[in-house]
């Protein structure tokens, strides 16, 4: 069944597929939740308990709509700071899709639409420099088949919900994502569910239950010590 554009709470749209039940971002507001559990709990938070970050390595599960990568080179501009941002996606959103999107319009930033299409239509598979403080690249793979280039400094996990794809929230996968950051790096999901917290803590990242986004009690960042 083709994916559905449907609104949100805060004016905002996401994505919903009728036929597994699920959508993209929150139906509470897809950009609050975004801001809260990737930029806020992730992002900002990597930038103030480190002030002399000058560049971070961002690795995203689930380009989906592209709201985290458009808010995250919209935070690069306003900081200051370079990203290395790398997405993967296995069933990007066709162009009749994300043409619709009003991310820009409710952010009232009309100047990042042109950046916004051009994270949507850019290669597969090589880097773009999108700005000249955001290097960006789209994998078009799975989890599961993506070798990475290199350490990272901050996950956002944003899959589907446990109950649409368990095979992305287990001991393993957790496991292969905790190699790949520095020590000292997070990963930051709105998913607190206690077997996804367990699988974390298995492949041995410390966890904190922190508050989650409009909708949503809790939310979970987990550190890999070092």
């Amino acid at each position: 069944m083709k994916p559905e554009i449907i609104p949100t709470a805060d004016g905002s749209v996401t994505i919903a597929i009728p036929s597994s039940g699920v959508t993209y971002h929150s139906k509470h507001g897809a950009i609050q939740e975004s801001m809260h559990v990737f930029i806020g709990a992730g992002l900002h938070y990597m930038m103030e308990k480190d002030h002399t970050y000058k560049h971070l390595r961002i690795l995203e599960m689930g380009f989906g709509t592209g709201l985290n990568a458009l808010l995250t080179l919209h935070e690069s501009q306003q900081a200051g700071i370079g990203i290395s941002y790398e997405t993967l996606e296995a069933f990007p959103l066709e162009a009749d899709i994300y043409t619709q999107l009003n991310y820009c319009d409710q952010m009232q930033a009309p100047e990042l639409q042109p950046y916004f299409l051009q994270l949507h239509t850019c290669n597969w598979n090589s880097a773009q420099q999108i700005t000249p403080g955001f290097s960006f690249t789209k994998q078009r793979t799975t989890l599961q088949q993506y070798n990475g280039l290199g350490p990272v400094d901050l996950i956002y996990y944003d899959a589907f919900a446990p109950s649409a794809q368990p095979e992305l929230w287990t001991t393993e996968i957790f496991n292969t994502l905790h190699k790949m950051l520095v020590p000292g790096g997070i990963l930051t999901t709105y998913c607190s569910k206690g077997d996804v917290r367990r699988a974390m803590m298995a492949a041995g990242f410390s966890i904190e239950k922190i508050p989650g986004p409009p909708g949503k009690r809790e939310m979970v960042r987990a550190s890999k010590l070092g």
